[in-house]
């Protein structure tokens, strides 16, 4: 019965192997030990230690036991996963979760609360409907579930959240904690109620940072029937040494993530046949400083030719350097930012993070650190020199540069342990994309020597950084009005105070819900029809009864005998009704080359606002410390030299299959000039421009190439429309909204302090929307959506999600209009645009297609007595309460070109 349980678990929420086996070893100590009050756990140890030896001692007076697993593996997906287990499995519904500081206390908050972005619940069906209450150090003396007050529902579950460090300082001087002073409400303290509980797990996130602390201690007096402690360092410092953890019954260590791909590869560089004695240590820091920016400049090119290849992302990496104090930093800062550093290059593109940094100050440091994987934050470089310790969450850090001095064991648990997330979640097989590389000229040997032993910290684990809360968000999934109406779901946010229909509730038994949610997964089966009125025809009707019966005949066998059975074709029936009434047929329309075919690639001009590379005076070594590779990035030394700057960077791009010398040879000298006009720009020196191109010339050649492939055409002599669905069935739309955003009135005019960002709030209240809630980019759509449900003629109309309705105005874009509108004559699409915008290059090309599109499909539907489809381009001035849909056919309509 546990295995089946694990699978459940492990199944439902995609378990990485480590996980899977930690949650198995779990389920073994279940098994073995007796899970009650005051047990002795010298029987347990010992039934514990017959299989599992690592254990030597429990360390507490309760069963305690510790998960090593290697950050980034995912701990806290481990915790969710036990608490689901073990309220499964064992019937313990009472948790008590420790964090060891403020960050990660907020950060485990959001994820045990539903509808957040890491929910770590997500697919457990029993905390779907009921989920578990959570009460932290703020709300237990308040708080309530979603059926009560907490005392009063036995079978929920309760997962406690308390921050130790908050604990600490509580009981300094000998005092006892706030919980456990007297409630009126229970008449007794907190503390005395959970420590009452007969069946009270305790997990300990992070236990290396407080395990023998006085707040640690007092809430040992809880006295839970099991204690799991997880962390990457099973270890205490203490007197200068590492005393190992006694109670590791399972490891997964560094080295093990870096086998499996969890992690980036670590890999150590410096300059080849590099004499640090022969610098001083001003001009070692500077030698180091400049060849960390190198790297960096170079992987942040392979970042984006690999994201532009593989239609990815752009991942912007940024370097941090290790000060050695707040002095240091302030130094570091002024040097980085100087005239004379890469020409001023970094002005404005630094952040120093320490402890000294104080209030607004701070904040707008913080802000700047938690955003740094945004495109549009200008930090590439991060100076720190302690503030660092805990809670920070990043995959995109990618060089760094100890300037700090240690050992090298400091070296490497300290400065590896920042940034060995992966971007993509996975290694993709390009070593400049998945690897973190340390600048260390001078600790290259010691490093090297160090990964190689045996006993290495890369072999055994590290701490490879902690989580952080950014910014609170939930997430939010909205059902179309159909897929509500058979469903019996509510919205999943609160009304919004205005008069809306009562939502529709098709089927109230649960039997006839599910088969018409079976009735909604054939109809997808269907959208090749010619219109989703053809579902009501006597055979396709009977062709989804035979295929919904397939799907719920199981379920009804069960049911023979004990409750009625369900008319399925009666309930597809009115299903496909329901679904024809509340719904928009779109069609897909793909219009296909006739004739003589030809391709070739379009003037454009190369956006080389990334090439940054300076000049490479030695040759820079890269080692990687798991597989002893090395990679060489040259200074160009013993290459050919081209007559033109130019030829360099040609002579590679006509290696490609799909690049003619012939054909193409104006449009590869024009953007190999602009490289080359680009690295003029900011080196004087033209041996240093030929320098660049030497030493970087694959790299470049790959990024012009990538950006060729983004204006790739294919033109015929002839182009044919087909369509190959009538209809395309309504998805559920996923939005991200502000942790306290509540669904706002769509009708209430947003204040204009708030407009800039609408685009993160959610509007409902709607009477003839296909969904009960939507986003808009825009106050002028917003607005928009009021006149057209002011409309009498508007029959329903919905915002299309990405994918919904792919136009395509190019060889790779696509383009979705804002709104899909129905009236009781047509159907229309819309797209509220800037009166300043309408004109543009790229707006016109999307209308153009637009309006093509509308008319194919007009054709198929004149074909299929469906209603004719019209494009409308809206200045936003004109959106006002008075127009309507009929004034802006009129005035904005789109009309295809012939």
């Amino acid at each position: 019965m546990a295995i089946q349980h694990v699978n459940a678990v492990s199944n439902r929420l995609s378990l990485r192997p480590p996980q899977r086996e930690s949650l198995e070893i779990l389920a073994r100590v279940c098994e073995s030990v007796s899970l009650v009050k005051d047990a002795d756990p010298m029987v347990a140890l010992q039934a514990i230690r017959s299989e599992f030896p690592t254990v030597e001692d429990f360390e507490r007076e309760f069963p305690s036991l510790c998960f090593a697993l290697a950050t980034g593996v995912g701990k806290t997906r481990l915790m969710g996963a036990s608490i689901a287990y073990l309220y499964q499995a064992e019937g313990i519904r009472n948790f008590f979760v420790l964090a060891p500081n403020l960050t990660i206390y907020n950060k485990l908050i959001a994820d045990f609360t539903p509808n957040t972005p890491k929910y770590v619940f997500k697919g457990i069906g029993e905390f779907t409907t009921n989920p578990p209450v959570i009460i932290t150090g703020e709300t237990y003396e308040s708080v309530t579930s979603a059926r009560g007050h907490l005392f009063d529902i036995p079978d929920d579950c309760h997962i406690n959240i308390f921050n130790i460090s908050k604990i600490n300082s509580e009981v300094r001087g000998g005092k006892s904690p706030r919980i456990k002073r007297l409630s009126e409400y229970i008449g007794q303290s907190y503390f005395d109620y959970l420590a009452g509980l007969d069946d009270l797990v305790m997990l300990m996130d992070e236990s290396h940072r407080y395990r023998a602390t006085a707040g640690v201690r007092a809430i040992n007096e809880l006295k839970p029937i099991l204690g799991l402690e997880l962390t990457a360092t099973p270890q205490v410092e203490t007197g200068g040494r590492s005393v190992p953890f006694k109670n590791v019954i399972y490891s997964y260590p560094l080295a093990s993530a870096m086998d499996d791909g969890f992690v980036k590869e670590p890999a150590v560089a410096t300059r080849e046949n590099f004499d640090p004695n022969a610098y001083s240590a001003e001009g070692l820091e500077k030698v180091k400083l400049e060849d960390g920016v190198r790297i960096h400049e170079n992987t942040k090119v392979e970042l984006e030719v690999y994201a532009r290849n593989n239609d990815k992302p752009i991942v912007k990496p940024f370097m941090l350097v290790v000060a050695t104090d707040t002095t240091h930093a302030n130094a570091l800062q002024q040097v980085i930012e100087g005239e004379t550093f890469f020409e001023g290059r970094y002005k404005g593109r630094v952040i120093q993070v320490h402890s000294n940094i104080r209030g607004e100050e701070k904040d707008d440091v913080v802000q700047q650190l938690l955003t740094v994987e945004a495109p549009d934050n200008p930090v590439e470089i991060v100076i720190h020199v302690n503030m660092l310790k805990e809670g920070w969450d990043v995959t995109n850090l990618y060089t760094i540069v100890p300037l700090r001095a240690a050992n090298s064991r400091t070296l490497v648990e300290q400065s590896i342990g920042r940034g060995l997330r992966l971007p993509y979640g996975k290694r993709v097989g390009v070593p400049a994309v998945d690897r973190l590389t340390i600048v260390s000229h001078d600790k290259f040997q010691e490093i090297v020597d160090h990964a190689n032993d045996p006993n290495s910290i890369i072999r055994t684990g590290v701490v490879i950084g902690r989580d952080i809360l950014g910014e609170g968000r939930k997430a939010l999934e909205i059902k179309s009005a159909f897929e509500q109406a058979i469903s019996g779901d509510v919205a999943p946010f609160p009304a919004t105070g205005r008069a809306v229909p009562e939502q529709r509730k098709l089927f109230e038994k649960p039997e006839e819900q599910e088969v018409a949610k079976a009735t909604y997964q054939i109809i997808k089966q269907y959208e090749r029809l010619k219109g989703s009125d053809q579902l009501q025809d006597a055979e396709i009707q009977r062709e989804i009864v035979q295929k919904v019966q397939e799907i719920v005949r199981p379920a009804q066998g069960v049911l023979e005998g004990i409750v009625e059975a369900v008319n399925v074709a009666e309930v597809v029936q009115k299903t496909t009704e329901l679904y024809c009434e509340l719904s928009i047929d779109v069609p897909k329309i793909v219009v296909v080359p006739k004739g003589e075919v030809t391709c070739r690639y379009e003037d454009f001009d190369l956006d080389v606002r990334n090439i940054n590379y300076p000049p490479v005076e030695d040759r820079i070594l890269i080692q990687h410390l798991h597989e002893d590779q090395r990679y060489r990035l040259q200074d160009g030394s013993g290459i050919i030299k081209e007559k033109r700057p130019e030829d360099y960077l040609v002579r590679g791009l006509i290696d490609f299959d799909d690049v003619s010398y012939d054909e193409h040879a104006g449009l590869l000298y024009k953007l190999a000039g602009q490289v080359v006009a680009r690295l003029r720009e900011y080196l004087t020196d033209e041996d240093d421009v030929i320098n660049v191109l030497q030493y970087h010339q694959q790299t470049l050649v790959n990024l012009i190439h990538s950006q060729m492939q983004q204006h790739f055409v294919e033109s015929a002599s002839a182009y044919e429309a087909h369509v190959t669905r009538g209809f395309h069935t309504l998805r559920a739309n996923n939005y991200s909204a502000a942790a306290n955003e509540d669904v706002r009135d769509f009708r209430v005019t947003v204040p204009e302090g708030q407009r800039n960002r609408i685009s993160s709030m959610v509007f409902g209240g709607f009477h003839k929307c296909l969904y009960p809630a939507q986003k808009f980019d825009s106050d002028p759509e917003r607005r928009f959506a009021v006149l057209v449900e002011n409309e009498d003629d508007v029959l329903k109309w919905f915002k299309p999600a990405k994918g919904d309705l792919q136009i395509h105005y190019s060889h790779e874009d696509s383009y979705e209009p804002d709104f899909v509108v129905e009236t009781k004559t047509e159907k229309l699409l819309c797209e509220p645009k800037r009166a300043n915008e309408v004109t543009d290059e790229v707006v016109l090309a999307k209308a153009d297609a637009a309006a093509t599109w509308c008319k194919h499909a007009t054709a198929h539907a004149n074909e299929n007595g469906g209603k004719p489809w019209r494009y409308l381009l809206i200045p936003h001035d004109q959106i006002q309460d008075q127009m309507t849909l009929a004034t802006f056919a009129a005035r904005c309509e789109v009309y295809a070109k012939d």
